[in-house]
């Protein structure tokens, strides 16, 4: 069957969602499993010993050998190390965009008739133009670039969002993104004003807070153990802090567990405890958002809603402030982690099938042209890719103020060589 593909590529987890032709409609986007058992596998690449570039968390604790967090790195013309090779930030981007889609390919049985790729919506054309290149250099040719918060409009669009203006609030593992959205003549959503961002502030600080708390609470019986213990117990203290936070967004107590040199324990968590750890970084990206609305020129009154994206922005507490700094309605999908993929795929059914522009409400008259009897072909409506950034050309962003020297790159890398046939997940 045909179908058209939306992928995102977060700091943390990437997500993919694919669109069905349906005679002369689409279906609703459906996630992709990328996962073992989930539709979500981490942003991480990692060398194997056979020099092969792998999907997923890596079998090993090799850091030299493992790279995460590279697409906040495009635009920095300082390359990422991984197994001692130079490799460019929105390359590696690139190799995991092709490793979905090759992956998609194969579930579906063909290629896509459109893919659509979110990206952070600050970014100008620069970095635009530097990842266009790196999919291009993979034959990924015509994939399409949209600011993740314009895909996540269209996602709430898909599921009954019928607003004219929105702010969108996406809070990713390591970063946070708000900006202000509107519905065009063409029925598609596009940017204005100025995104904004925190980077890195998101749900890794959440686990992070909860993991704090945790190993305050054991402080006493961590200290009596040995130390390899000790390491070994702790070492999968973020992932259960990440499955009790998204707990805590539907109960109101939960447990981490650990298992201990002495035993299994349990530390009860309340959501007012956990809340408590976290509202601080939360009313910070509130205050943001706030800011990013009057920064647009609107009062908050004038939105027609807040639309969330992001697995922690199912948090009680972030609606809560939200509610509490915008008098708007309040919007959040139960897979808030998948929205901007959903969005992304349906962006790329109006790739294939554009929608004609609203008829204006009071339209001119148009006469007979002389000699003929009507418009002229040139008049008519051209179809168009929708058309969602408005964003002008720019010089590249400035450099943090850290003094870098450049690395000298090799010729020809060993890397480079095994990129574009060792994509294996």
């Amino acid at each position: 069957m045909r179908y058209v593909l939306g992928i995102d590529i977060g700091s943390t987890n990437t997500a993919a969602a694919v669109a069905r032709r349906n005679g002369t409609t689409w279906t609703r986007p459906e996630p992709v499993g990328l996962g073992a058992d989930s539709p979500l596998v981490p942003s991480v690449l990692y060398l194997s010993e056979d020099g092969s570039l792998r999907v997923g968390e890596p079998p090993t604790d090799d850091g030299s050998r493992t790279t995460r967090d590279f697409v906040r790195r495009i635009g920095d013309d300082v390359p990422l190390l991984l197994g001692g090779e130079a490799c460019a930030p929105q390359t590696l981007t690139a190799e995991l965009a092709g490793w979905v889609v090759e992956r998609v390919h194969a579930l579906e049985g063909g290629p896509a008739e459109a893919i659509v790729l979110s990206h952070p919506a600050g970014w100008r054309p620069f970095r635009r133009d530097l990842l266009h290149r790196a999919l291009s250099d993979l034959g990924l040719r015509h994939v399409t670039l949209l600011p993740r918060t314009v895909t996540v409009a269209e996602s709430h669009a898909a599921r009954g969002f019928a607003g004219t203006t929105a702010a969108v609030y996406a809070l990713g593992g390591n970063s946070f993104e708000a900006a202000l959205v509107r519905r065009t003549p063409r029925g598609t959503y596009e940017g204005f004003g100025t995104p904004q961002g925190l980077d890195p502030i998101g749900g890794a600080d959440f686990d992070e807070a909860l993991a704090t708390h945790v190993r305050t609470v054991l402080a006493r019986e961590l200290a009596a153990t040995a130390r390899r213990g000790t390491q070994a117990a702790l070492r999968g203290l973020r992932a259960e802090c990440d499955r009790v936070k998204r707990e805590l967004t539907v109960d109101l107590t939960a447990d981490v567990v650990l298992s201990l040199p002495g035993g299994a324990a349990r530390i009860p968590v309340t959501r007012a405890q956990f809340e408590d750890m976290i509202r601080p970084t939360v009313q910070a990206t509130v205050d943001l958002l706030l800011r990013t609305v009057h920064g647009a020129g609107r009062a908050p009154e004038q939105l027609d809603a807040v639309l969330l994206a992001g697995g922690s922005a199912r948090i009680p507490l972030v609606t809560e402030l939200i509610g509490a700094a915008l008098p708007v309605p309040v919007e959040v999908q139960p897979d808030a982690q998948l929205t901007a993929a959903t969005g992304a795929a349906m962006a790329a059914c109006q790739v294939v099938s554009p929608r004609r522009p609203a008829p204006a409400r009071d339209p001119a008259p148009v006469g007979p042209r002389a000699g003929g009897a009507g418009p002229s072909r040139a008049s008519l409506p051209v179809p168009r890719r929708p058309h969602h950034d408005t964003t002008v050309p720019a010089a590249p962003p400035p450099r943090p103020p850290v003094r870098i020297l450049p690395l000298d790159l090799p010729k020809a890398s060993r890397l480079a060589l095994t990129l574009s046939r060792g994509r294996e997940g």
